[in-house]
């Protein structure tokens, strides 16, 4: 199996949900527990998003989230290639923005979102 690029679609910056089904389900799932339909074709499973808390001594780490967010990781689960830079990938969604507001807003929005998905 081999994963399809495509070029990144529009979504409502201030929707988190949105964003993390259109974005972050494919590899990630539904659920965030790593076994999107993209999942199978990766070296290494994507991280299950849903144990992040509990992985870091019960509490959400929003500032790691959100960096990896906006500069990528340098986990290779996808091979060759790194977890898409969503940071530049916003910012290009939202270039008429002088100041890259939105795409700092998106990361934000979807920072939360994925805290949202944390095991209990």
């Amino acid at each position: 199996m081999t994963v399809k690029t495509k070029p990144i679609v529009y979504t409502h910056p201030d929707d988190g949900r949105e964003m993390y089904v259109s974005y972050c389900a494919p590899c990630h799932g539904m659920t965030g527990a790593g076994n999107g339909p993209a999942a199978p074709a990766f070296k290494q499973v994507p991280t299950n998003l849903t144990l992040l808390a509990k992985t870091h001594g019960g509490k959400y780490p929003s500032e790691a989230v959100n960096t990896t967010l906006t500069f990528g990781t340098n986990v290779q689960a996808h091979g060759d290639l790194k977890m898409p830079v969503w940071g530049d990938l916003f910012h290009s969604l939202d270039s008429r923005n002088e100041e890259s507001s939105v795409s700092t807003m998106r990361i934000q929005n979807l920072t939360n979102y994925i805290k949202t998905l944390q095991a209990k």
